[in-house]
C-alpha cells in the first residue's frame, strides 16, 4: 500500500533523493498535506496495468489523490492526465479535482479509478519530458488493443513495428514472430504479422525512446488520435457521434469526421436537458448563417459529462491562465458552477523551461512496474546496443544548492573541480597591482590561434582539403600566433616587473604599459595584410565544405570538441574583434593618465595606429560577421536553401508565440532584410529547427491587435497572401519585434528585385502557395527522423547551447545590434566563483563571449571547463540577507539559478560589471540594477561604468535609459 508519507514512494524505497513529482495544480515540491480524519484505500490502476493502493482522507479532495499519484510517478507534466472511473449509473466520468472524493466515489473500496491521458496535444513536441512521451506511449498502445484507435492496416502494422522495437528491440525474424504469437496488441493481428515483421527490419538501432517518439509521431496524424465518441443524433434523427480536440469540437459518423467546429467559430456551449446546444459566431460570408446547432444526446447527464471535458478542453489548450472562479450568488444560483481547476497547457509548458528539471532516465524495456521506471539515480543499462539512463548518459550532475542543473549550464560548472581559497590569501593578493587587461586579452586571443593551428594540423592530414586553403590558413593564422606569443610573453615579463615578483634588482620605471601597448600596434600594423585576409579565409572555408562532405564532416567534428568551444567561424574573426578591444584598453588608458605622464604619448600614439587599422578593416568586417551568423543559422535550420547570400542581412531572432487555429504555438522566428521565417524545434538527435513557413517582407504591415484577439503583446504581420496573427512574451519584447520588423521592411521596400524564396523542395516544407491558401498544418511539427534525413545528417549530434537554442530555452530574442555589442564587449580574467549554498569561493579563469560565461581552470588551460549562457540572466548585487560579506562581488541570477562571482580589484570589477550589465540590458532588465551595481559596488568607478554602457546603445536605447534611471533616482 502507498502511504501519504513520503518514506513510502517507490524512489525512496530504493534509497532515490526526494522526489521531483508535484502538484499539478500549484507549484511546489511536494504533495498538499492530507486533511485528518479516518482514511479509506483507493485503487488506482496505472497505464501499464498495474495497480497501486493510495490511503486517503474521506475530507480529501480529488486534488490530493490526483496529485499524490503524479508525485509517485515522478511526473512533472500531469496537468495531461486525468483519473476516470465508473459512477453508480455506469457512465465512465471524470474524477472532479475541487470535490471531495467520498462525494464522488459511492463505494470508493469497490471503486477502481484509472490513471489515462485527457488532454491529447497536436504534437508530441510539447511534451517536454520522456517519461510523459513514454506514458501517451503506453495510451496510444491501449487505444490500438481496444479497438478505440481505428486506422488501416499499413497504419496499424507501423504501430505495433515501433511497440515491439521497443519491447525487444532489433529485429530477429523468430524472436519477432514468438512475441507477436505470445502478445496481442491489434485486433486481427495475425493476420498482419508479415506486415508488422517487415516494418520491425526498418527499425534497426532505434532506442525505446526512439520507437516511443515514432509510434506518437504516426499515431498523431491519425484522425481517431485522441478521440473519445459520445453519442448523439442530430435534429433529423441520423446517429452522429460527438467529441472534443484541442481545435475545437468534432463531429463522426461512424468514424468518419464529418463536421469540425473550431473554437475560433464557437460563441458558446451549453446544454438544456438532453439537448446538447453549440452557438455559433455570424460568419459574413456564408448566406445560410445557423446561428444554433442542436444534437440529442441519451440523457442530461450524458449532455452535463460531455459539456465539463468541453470546458476543460478549451480551457486547458486556448487560455494563458487557469480560470478565477466565479462569485456566489447572494440568492439564487442559475446554470452549472463547474470550471476548468489546474494549469492551461501554456502554464505547463512554461513551468517546465523555467523550473529546468534535469530529464529523468529510464528503461522502457525492462518488465518492471511502471512506477518504478523512473526513479532517480537507476544504473546505465544497454538497450538495444545504446547506452540508457543514469549520469554519465551526458555528464550532468546536481548542483552544489541541490537544484537540478539547467540543460543550457555544462555540467561541470560545480565546486569540484579547484581549490578553494581563504581569506588569507585573498588579503594576501589585495595589496598587489592587477595584472593590465590587454594581458588578459592577449592570452585568449592566444588560446584561440591555438585552436586554429589545431585545426590546421587535422586539415594537413586531409587529402579532401584544397591545397589553395591549406595555405591560405598558414599564412593567415601562423604569422598572427607568433606575433600575439611574443606579445603575451613581453605582457608577463613586464607585469612581472611590475608587481616585484622577480628580478627586484634591476632598476628602472617598469609600471608602464604605454611602451608596450605601442610597439605591439606599429608591429599589428604590419600584419595588416594577414588580417584582411580573414573574411576569404571565411568565405573559401565555406566553399570547400560544399564541394567536400568528407571536408564538411571534418569541421562538423572538430567543433564538437572541447578545445572548440565556439563555432569555428567565430574562431576565424577574433583578431579582427580583438582590434576594437584593443582600441578599448587604449581608450581607457588615454583618459586614465594626465596629458603629463609618461604613458600618456605612447598610449595616444597606439591609439592612433589602433584606430586607422581598424577603420581600414571596418567595413569588411562588418560583412563577413553578418555572413559567419547567416552561416551559423543555416546550420540550425531545415527547410532552407541559400540562406547566406551577399544581399541578406541577419537583423533578429527569437520566441514568438504563434496563433493558429490549434491555440498559441511556440515559434522561433528569424528576421532577416528580405523574409521572416518561422520554425519550431523537435525533438531529435540534431536538434535543428524546421522552417514552417516564410513571409516576405516586400509590402508587409504591422499593426498592435491585442485588443482584437484579447491576446497580450499580441500583433499582426499583414501580407499579400496571409495575415499571421504573434505575440510576445512581454510589452519590450513586442516593441523590439515591431521596431525592427518595421525597419526590415523599409530595407526590403528599398531593395531591387523580388526576393527568392529560401524554402526547400521538399514534400515535408509547404511551397508559399500553400502557405496563403490554408491554415498553418502542424503535421509536420518536430519531424520524424525520415523527414529530417531527407534534409541531411540527422544523426549528427548538432550543438544543443548556441544561441538559437538558448532563445528558445529562455524565450527571448537577439537582434544584430545585440551581437555587435556582444562583440565589442567581450573580456576574459580571474574572477571567484561561489554557489548559493557553498561555503568557499573558487577561482577560474572566466572569458565573457558570445552571450556566455566560459570557466578554466587557469589561462593556460586549452578548452574551458564548464560555460554559462548568460541570456535571460539577471544582474545585482547581493543583498544583506544573503551573507556575503565581500567587496566587487555581483549576483547573476535565473529562476532557481543563482551564482555569485568576486573579482579581485575595483578595476576588474568594474569591466566585468560593465559587460555582464551590458547583456543585462540587452535582457530588458530593469536598469535600476544597474544603477545597484554602480551605486552600491563600483563606487568612484561608478560614474565610468554608467558612462561606457551608455555609450554602447543607440539613441533609443539612450532615451529609454535614461528615462529609467530620471524615475528611479
Amino acid at each position: 500500500m502507498v502511504e501519504q508519507e513520503p518514506t513510502s514512494t517507490a524512489g525512496q524505497r530504493l534509497g532515490a533523493p526526494e522526489t521531483l513529482g508535484i502538484s499539478t495544480l500549484e507549484p511546489g515540491h511536494k504533495p498538499p498535506a492530507m486533511p485528518s480524519g479516518r482514511h479509506v484505500p483507493i485503487r488506482v490502476r496505472m497505464l501499464d496495468e498495474s495497480e497501486e493502493i493510495f490511503d486517503i482522507s474521506q475530507r480529501a479532495s480529488g486534488k490530493v489523490l490526483f496529485d499524490l499519484v503524479c508525485a509517485h510517478l515522478n511526473l512533472i507534466e500531469g496537468d495531461y492526465f486525468g483519473l476516470e472511473y465508473q459512477d453508480q449509473r455506469k457512465m465512465t466520468v471524470w474524477l472532479d479535482l475541487l470535490k471531495p472524493i467520498m462525494k464522488q466515489l459511492r463505494r470508493p473500496k469497490h471503486t477502481v479509478l484509472r490513471f489515462v491521458v485527457k488532454f491529447f496535444p497536436p504534437d508530441h513536441a510539447q511534451l517536454m519530458e520522456e517519461l510523459t512521451r513514454y506514458l501517451f506511449a503506453l495510451q496510444i498502445r491501449q487505444d490500438l488493443a481496444t479497438g478505440r484507435l481505428t486506422c488501416t492496416d499499413s497504419s496499424a502494422a507501423l504501430l505495433v513495428s515501433h511497440i515491439i522495437q521497443s519491447e525487444i528491440g532489433d529485429y530477429e525474424e523468430a524472436q519477432c514472430r514468438q512475441h507477436l504469437l505470445n502478445n496481442n496488441y491489434i485486433p486481427d493481428q495475425m493476420a498482419l504479422m508479415d506486415k508488422i515483421m517487415e516494418f520491425h527490419q526498418k527499425h534497426v538501432g532505434q532506442t525505446p525512446a526512439e520507437s516511443d517518439y515514432q509510434l506518437l509521431e504516426v499515431a498523431r496524424r491519425l484522425e481517431m488520435y485522441g478521440i473519445r465518441l459520445h453519442p448523439a443524433k442530430d435534429r433529423e434523427g441520423t446517429k452522429l457521434s460527438l467529441s472534443v480536440a484541442h481545435t475545437g469540437v468534432l463531429v463522426f459518423q461512424g468514424h468518419t469526421k464529418i463536421n469540425a467546429f473550431n473554437w475560433s467559430k464557437v460563441r458558446k456551449l451549453s446544454f438544456k436537458r438532453k439537448r446538447f446546444l453549440i452557438k455559433l459566431r455570424p460568419d459574413l460570408n456564408q448566406s445560410a448563417y445557423q446561428d444554433t446547432l442542436e444534437f440529442v444526446m441519451a440523457s442530461r447527464d450524458c449532455c452535463k459529462v460531455f459539456w465539463k471535458i468541453c470546458v476543460e478542453y478549451h480551457a486547458f489548450f486556448r487560455l494563458f491562465e487557469e480560470p478565477k472562479p466565479k462569485p456566489k450568488p447572494v440568492l439564487f444560483s442559475r446554470g452549472s458552477s463547474f470550471r476548468f481547476s489546474g494549469r492551461t497547457q501554456k502554464q505547463v509548458i512554461d513551468y517546465v523551461k523555467d523550473t529546468e528539471y534535469k530529464k529523468l532516465p529510464f528503461n522502457s524495456a525492462e518488465p518492471v512496474p511502471l512506477s518504478l521506471r523512473y526513479v532517480t539515480g537507476l544504473s546505465v543499462s544497454l538497450v538495444n546496443g545504446h547506452r540508457r539512463g543514469g549520469d554519465e548518459l551526458n555528464g550532468a550532475s546536481p548542483s552544489p544548492d541541490g537544484q537540478q542543473p539547467s540543460p543550457l549550464t555544462s555540467p561541470l560548472l560545480n565546486d569540484s573541480s579547484a581549490l578553494r581559497t581563504d581569506d588569507e590569501e585573498e588579503n594576501r593578493r589585495k595589496v598587489r597591482t592587477r595584472s593590465p587587461a590587454s594581458m588578459s586579452y592577449t592570452v585568449e586571443l592566444l588560446s584561440t590561434l591555438k585552436c586554429w593551428i589545431s585545426f590546421q594540423n587535422v586539415l594537413d592530414k586531409e587529402e579532401c582539403a584544397p591545397e589553395s586553403l591549406k595555405s591560405l590558413l598558414k599564412s593567415s593564422f601562423e604569422p598572427l600566433h607568433t606575433y600575439h606569443s611574443d606579445f603575451l610573453k613581453e605582457l608577463e615579463q613586464r607585469l612581472a616587473l611590475w608587481e616585484g615578483r622577480s628580478n627586484a634588482h634591476i632598476k628602472g620605471d617598469y609600471q608602464r604599459i604605454g611602451d608596450v601597448m605601442l610597439k605591439n600596434t606599429q608591429g599589428l600594423k604590419l600584419l595588416t595584410a594577414q588580417l584582411q585576409k580573414h573574411s576569404e579565409c571565411v568565405t573559401e572555408l565555406e566553399k570547400a565544405c560544399r564541394a567536400s562532405r568528407r571536408l564538411e564532416n571534418v569541421c562538423r567534428d572538430f567543433e564538437l570538441q572541447k578545445v572548440c568551444y565556439v563555432p569555428l567561424n567565430v574562431f576565424i574573426l577574433r583578431p579582427l574583434h580583438r582590434l576594437l578591444h584593443y582600441k578599448q584598453i587604449l581608450e581607457r588608458l588615454c583618459k586614465h593618465y594626465p596629458a603629463t605622464h609618461s604613458d600618456f604619448r605612447d598610449c595616444r600614439a597606439a591609439l592612433a595606429d589602433v584606430s586607422e587599422l581598424e577603420a581600414l578593416l571596418h567595413s569588411s568586417m562588418l560583412k563577413t560577421d553578418n555572413y559567419q551568423r547567416l552561416l551559423e543559422l543555416q546550420k540550425d535550420l531545415i527547410g532552407v536553401d541559400n540562406l547566406a547570400t551577399p544581399t541578406r542581412e541577419f537583423i533578429r531572432l527569437g520566441c514568438l508565440s504563434k496563433l493558429s487555429g490549434k491555440g498559441l504555438q511556440q515559434r522561433m522566428f528569424f528576421l532577416f532584410s528580405d523574409v521572416l521565417l518561422y520554425t519550431s524545434r523537435g525533438i531529435t538527435s540534431s536538434n535543428q529547427f524546421k522552417v514552417h513557413g516564410q513571409l516576405p517582407l516586400r509590402g508587409m504591415t504591422i499593426r498592435e491587435s491585442e485588443e482584437e484577439w484579447g491576446v497580450p503583446h499580441c500583433f499582426t504581420l499583414v501580407t499579400q497572401r496571409q495575415s499571421v496573427v504573434v505575440a510576445a512574451g512581454s510589452v519590450s519584447e513586442m516593441e523590439k519585434w515591431m521596431e525592427d520588423l518595421k525597419m526590415a521592411v523599409d530595407l526590403a521596400e528599398d531593395s531591387n528585385g523580388p526576393s527568392a524564396s529560401l524554402l526547400t523542395n521538399s514534400n515535408d516544407v509547404k511551397s508559399p502557395g500553400e502557405w496563403a491558401s490554408e491554415v498553418e498544418s502542424e503535421d509536420d511539427l518536430g519531424g520524424s527522423r525520415t523527414s529530417l534525413e531527407r534534409h541531411g545528417n540527422s544523426s549528427a549530434h548538432h550543438r544543443g547551447n548556441t544561441t538559437v537554442h538558448v532563445c528558445w530555452h529562455r524565450n527571448t530574442s537577439v537582434s544584430m545590434l545585440d551581437f555587435s555589442i556582444a562583440t565589442e564587449n567581450q573580456l576574459s580574467g580571474n574572477l571567484l566563483r561561489k554557489f548559493k549554498n557553498s561555503n568557499g569561493w573558487q577561482k577560474l579563469w572566466v572569458v565573457f563571449t558570445n552571450f556566455s560565461l566560459f570557466f578554466y581552470k587557469t589561462h593556460q588551460d586549452e578548452y574551458p571547463l564548464a560555460s554559462l549562457p548568460l541570456l535571460g540572466y539577471s544582474v545585482t548585487v547581493p543583498a544583506e540577507s544573503e551573507n556575503i560579506h565581500k567587496d566587487y562581488v555581483f549576483k547573476l541570477h535565473f529562476k532557481s539559478h543563482i551564482y555569485y562571482f568576486r573579482s579581485e580589484s575595483e578595476y576588474s570589477f568594474e569591466r566585468y560589471a560593465v559587460c555582464v550589465v551590458i547583456l543585462t540590458v540587452i535582457n530588458v532588465i530593469g536598469i535600476y540594477q544597474v544603477q545597484c551595481i554602480y551605486v552600491h559596488s563600483a563606487g568612484r568607478y561608478g560614474q565610468n561604468l554608467y558612462h561606457d554602457m551608455f555609450l554602447n546603445f543607440g539613441r533609443y536605447d539612450r532615451e529609454i535609459i535614461r528615462g529609467t534611471v530620471n524615475q528611479t533616482c
